[in-house]
C-alpha cells in the first residue's frame, strides 16, 4: 500500500474491538496477542463507500506505482501479532514516546515512513477517531519540525518530522524520525481501522529522506538477521490475524521450501514474475512471437516475456494489467462495467483486425492502419478522433480516442491469443466481444455469483521456477452469509506504464496463501506454502 491507501478504498469492514496481551513464549519469542468481538455482518461501511472513494482505489496506487530453513534464531527475532479485519486490512500495534503510546498500524512493504496522527491535528475530523501523539507527554521526544507531505489518490496527508523512540513487539527503536500528521483528508483516514502507517520499504523510497524503522532495528543491533516475514492469517473466524517476524522466521508459518527470487529494483520489494494462468493456460506472455512484437507487449502493458512484481502487504487485492484482469474475469465470470469502446472496436474493425493478422501485419501498426491510433515508431498513440456510440435510442458523442486507442490495442492482443491456438474466426470475435462484458470496472470492484466458486478455475503465478496456485476460495473475498453474501473478485486493473510496468502488485491475497519473507540483507523475496 504505502502510498496508495488500497486496503481502505476496498476494505470490507465489519465492526470489531482489539483487546492487547503481551505474553512471552518459551522459545524466547514476544507475542502480541489481538483479540477481537464478534463481527455484525450487517455493519459494513465498504457498502456505503461513495464511488469516489472506491475510485480513489485505482488513483492512489497509479500515484504509488506510476509511479524448514530458519534465518535467524528464535532469540534474535521479534514477533508482532497483526489482526485480520475481514480479509482486507491487517494491522498491529506499536508504542511511540517514553512511556510508549500506542497506536495500530498498517506494517506496509509497499513505503518506508512511519506517520502517526498529531495531537495538533485540529482540522480533521479523521484525527479525533484515532489516537494522537502527544509530544508533550514522551520523556524521549526531540523536535525536528522539518515539514512532510505524503501524496495519495484522494489528497495528501501532511505534518511534520519528529524524533523519539518507537516500541515493535518488545524492541524499543531509539530517536527514530517519523511524520506527525496534522491534515488527514477524507473518508477513507476517517473509516480506517488503524491509526498510522509503519513502512518496511527501501530507504530509497522514504519521503524526507528519513531512515525507515527497519533500518534502524539493524542499526542499532536490536534483531541478528536481516529478515523479517509474514504469516497472513485469512481465517476471518480466528482470534489472530497473523504475525510480522523480525529478524529471522517462525517454522511454525509455513510448509515446505521458499522460493526465492532476487530484487530487481530496490525502493519497493520488486522481482521478476513470469507467465500468469487461468486453470492451465497462459495468457499469452510467452506465446511464440519475434522480439519486436514482445517489445510492442510491453508498451500497452501486457506481460509479454514477464512482468515485473511487488510483495505489498499494505495492498488488499491482487493488480495488474488490465489485459491480463480482464482475461481473468471472463474466465471467472466478473462483472464490471461493459466497454462501450471495446464493443464498438469488435464490432466495427473485429474482422479487419484478424484479416491484418493473418496477413502477418506487424500488430503495433494495426491499430494506426485502421485509424484509432497513431503510430510513433514504437506503439500506437491515441489520435483523439471523436467516436460516436448509440445508447438505446439516443446518441452521446466525445473525444473518445483515448478509450479507442487502448481497446484496439487490447483486442490485437486477445484475437493473436486465439489464433495461435487456432481458433475459428467467429469463435475469435464472440470470445473478444465476451472480454469486453468482462472488462474491469473503472472504480476497481468487479462482483462474482457467490454460488459459482467450485466452478472458477484456479489463477497462478509463475515465480523463480515454481508455480503458484490461487483458488476460487482464496481470489475471491466474501463478505456475510446467506443469501445476503456478497463475492468481490480479488483482481483489480492496475496500468503501470514503462519503465516502471507493466506491474503486477501481489498483496494480502496472494501473501495470505503464502508465506513471504523479505531478506533484506540477500535482498531477496521468498514464497512458500502458508501453514
Amino acid at each position: 500500500m504505502g502510498m496508495s491507501m488500497n486496503v481502505v478504498v476496498l476494505s470490507l469492514f465489519v465492526s470489531s474491538l482489539l483487546l492487547s496481551v503481551v505474553t512471552a513464549s518459551d522459545d524466547g519469542l514476544v507475542r502480541i496477542g489481538l483479540k477481537k468481538k464478534k463481527f455484525d455482518p450487517n455493519n459494513r461501511l465498504a457498502s456505503r463507500l461513495e464511488s469516489e472513494d472506491r475510485q480513489a482505489l485505482i488513483a492512489s496506487m497509479q500515484e504509488k506505482y506510476g509511479l524448514h530453513n530458519n534465518l535467524g534464531d528464535h532469540e534474535d527475532t521479534d514477533i508482532v501479532a497483526l489482526k485480520n479485519y475481514m480479509d482486507a486490512q491487517y494491522y498491529g500495534e506499536i508504542g511511540v514516546g517514553t512511556p510508549p503510546q500506542k497506536f495500530t498500524v498498517i506494517f506496509d512493504t509497499g513505503s518506508s515512513n512511519l506517520w502517526v496522527p498529531s495531537s495538533k491535528c485540529y482540522f480533521s475530523v479523521a484525527c479525533y477517531f484515532h489516537s494522537k501523539y502527544k509530544a508533550s507527554e514522551s520523556k524521549t521526544y526531540k523536535k525536528n519540525g522539518k515539514p512532510a507531505s505524503i501524496q495519495y489518490g484522494t489528497g495528501a496527508i501532511s505534518g511534520f518530522f519528529s524524533y523519539d523512540n518507537v516500541q515493535v513487539g518488545n524492541l524499543i527503536v531509539e530517536d527514530q524520525e517519523f511524520i506527525e500528521t496534522t491534515k488527514e483528508p477524507g473518508l477513507i483516514f476517517l473509516a480506517a481501522k488503524f491509526d498510522g502507517i509503519l513502512g518496511l520499504g527501501f530507504k530509497e523510497i522514504s519521503v524526507g529522506k528519513a531512515v525507515p524503522v527497519w533500518y534502524n532495528m539493524l542499526k542499532q543491533g536490536l534483531i541478528k538477521e536481516p529478515v523479517f516475514s509474514f504469516w497472513l492469517n485469512r481465517n476471518v473466524g480466528e482470534e489472530v490475524g497473523g504475525e510480522i517476524v523480525f529478524g529471522g522466521v517462525d517454522p511454525d508459518h509455513y510448509k515446505g521450501k521458499h522460493t526465492y527470487v532476487p530484487v530487481t529494483q530496490k525502493g519497493y520489494w520488486q522481482f521478476d514474475m513470469g507467465d500468469v494462468l487461468i486453470g492451465d493456460k497462459p495468457t499469452g506472455m510467452f506465446l511464440p512471437m519475434p522480439s519486436g512484437i514482445k517489445e510492442y507487449l510491453k508498451l500497452i502493458r501486457f506481460c509479454a516475456g514477464g512482468c515485473a512484481a511487488i510483495a505489498d502487504s499494505g495492498t488488499s487485492l491482487l493488480a495488474g494489467p488490465t489485459t491480463v484482469v480482464t482475461m481473468i474475469n471472463h474466465a471467472i465470470g466478473a462483472t464490471g462495467v461493459v466497454s462501450q469502446e471495446c464493443k464498438a472496436v469488435v464490432q466495427q474493425y473485429g474482422q479487419t483486425i484478424i484479416d491484418l493478422l493473418l496477413a502477418e501485419t506487424q500488430p503495433q501498426k494495426i491499430c494506426s492502419q485502421i485509424g484509432l491510433c497513431t503510430f510513433d515508431g514504437a506503439h500506437g498513440v491515441s489520435t483523439g478522433i471523436e467516436s460516436v456510440v448509440e445508447e438505446g435510442n439516443s446518441k452521446s458523442s466525445g473525444v473518445q480516442g483515448n478509450a479507442m486507442c487502448p481497446a484496439c490495442e487490447m483486442a490485437v492482443v486477445w484475437m493473436q491469443n486465439q489464433l495461435k491456438q487456432n481458433q475459428t474466426q467467429d469463435v475469435i470475435l464472440n470470445y473478444v466481444n465476451q472480454l469486453c462484458d468482462r472488462m474491469p470496472s473503472p472504480m476497481g470492484e468487479s462482483a462474482v455469483e457467490c454460488g459459482s466458486l467450485s466452478s472458477m478455475p484456479t489463477v497462478s503465478f509463475t515465480i523463480g521456477d515454481k508455480v503458484f496456485d490461487l483458488s476460487p476460495e482464496e481470489y475471491i473475498l466474501k463478505v456475510g452469509e446467506g443469501p445476503q453474501a456478497q463475492c468481490i473478485s480479488g483482481f483489480t486493473a492496475l496500468d503501470v506504464p514503462p519503465p516502471r510496468g507493466p506491474l503486477w502488485i501481489l498483496g494480502d491475497v496472494f501473501m495470505g496463501r503464502y508465506h513471504t519473507v523479505f531478506d533484506f540483507g540477500k535482498e531477496r523475496v521468498g514464497f512458500a506454502e502458508a501453514a
